[in-house]
């Protein structure tokens, strides 16, 4: 046993303690016996380890330089490659045929021209039917991959509901209210064009189809003046395709090509509108190069009624925007030229297999 002391302090009077430590199984001999560890460098030659060390010290390098560097890398690795810059976006297609959207050879009539009846130029559907393209036709043979995916997603999502008769009639009914639409809008704006009372016109009445969509279009309608054309036949000759022009009137105060919609979603936006804008800009680009148009059409108007008479949404497009969509409707205008040079071309080939 070991008896430590240890000193205290209170205050300034040292008190000196003593605490005793009970140390077992102890033994100093076993400490001092243990056999001293083997070292692994004690087997090193120092003497030549040392001169090793000196000769690496006191060599001379050479200097070396960012060039030696890539030199010597270039020698071991081979040139460098340098990487491309990241594109900051997918690339613009241009059209190869960028043909323009107004035709400046054409005189611009005055406003007095703008009086008299809207044109109506109907479109040829007898027997011998001419073989150009309409808008409609090309824009649905052009659809993107996404749009196809979309399209054929909700058309399987419909029949699941109404069945195959179920959609089919349902498709019918759509069409069948859409013309009844496009008839009364028709009506409506002649009546307004050669009737001086307006009121009476507010006031007429439609068959249920159509009655809650004029209601939605109302509004509109009040801001239209100056019609210049409704449901009449456009054509562009240098580029080969026709469409037929829903209206051509003055939308507060503006010459549009209008175009009407129904809609059972609303569409408060113009990407809501899909493929429309592009079909707009078609329609306004072969009326401004047709000879029997005596004006030019720079901005368009596309209007979503709804059938629950809920306000309609007017789109107005620009100059500006009507240039963009043109250019889009030059490239799907291409990829459908491209497109019917590949199935004739191969149409022949199987014809030339046959004899």
């Amino acid at each position: 046993m070991f008896i430590l002391k240890r000193v205290g302090c209170v205050g300034s009077i040292m008190v000196p303690q003593c605490t005793s430590l009970f140390v077992g199984n102890f033994s100093a001999c076993h400490c001092l016996s243990s056999p001293k560890r083997h070292s692994p460098y004690s087997s090193v030659d120092s003497e030549r380890y040392s001169s090793l060390v000196k000769a690496v010290m006191s060599s001379k390098v050479s200097s070396q330089t960012p060039e030696n560097l890539q030199e010597e890398d270039e020698h071991i690795y081979g040139p460098v490659v340098k990487a491309q810059k990241p594109s900051s976006g997918p690339e613009v297609r241009v059209p190869k045929n960028l043909h323009p959207f107004l035709n400046c050879e054409e005189t611009v009539e005055t406003e007095e021209a703008e009086s008299g009846p809207p044109a109506r130029i109907l479109l040829n559907r007898g027997k011998y039917r001419s073989p150009v393209p309409s808008v409609t036709r090309i824009l649905q043979q052009t659809l993107s991959r996404e749009q196809i995916f979309y399209l054929e997603r909700w058309k399987r999502k419909m029949i699941a509901q109404l069945g195959e008769e179920g959609f089919k009639e349902y498709s019918q009914n759509l069409f069948r209210q859409g013309k009844l639409f496009h008839s009364a809008v028709e009506d409506s704006i002649i009546s307004d064009a050669t009737s001086m009372d307006k009121e009476s016109s507010e006031k007429a009445e439609y068959q249920p189809d159509v009655q809650g969509y004029m209601e939605s279009v109302s509004h509109v309608l009040a801001d239209v003046s100056a019609v210049r054309a409704t449901e009449s036949t456009v054509q562009h000759a240098e580029l080969n395709y026709l469409g037929i022009v829903d209206c051509v009137a003055r939308y507060r105060g503006v010459l549009c090509l209008i175009d009407w919609k129904t809609s059972e979603k609303p569409k408060p936006f113009l990407s809501n509108t899909f493929d429309n804008p592009i079909q707009v800009a078609a329609y306004a680009g072969a009326l401004n190069s047709d000879g029997n148009y005596k004006y030019q059409v720079e901005n368009g108007l596309i209007v979503v009624a709804y059938k629950d008479g809920s306000p309609a949404h007017a789109h107005q497009l620009s100059s500006e925007l009507m240039l963009k969509y043109w250019t889009t409707w030059l490239l799907r205008l291409e990829n459908f030229t491209e497109q019917s040079t590949s199935q004739a071309s191969s149409s022949f080939v199987e014809k030339r297999g046959d004899l």
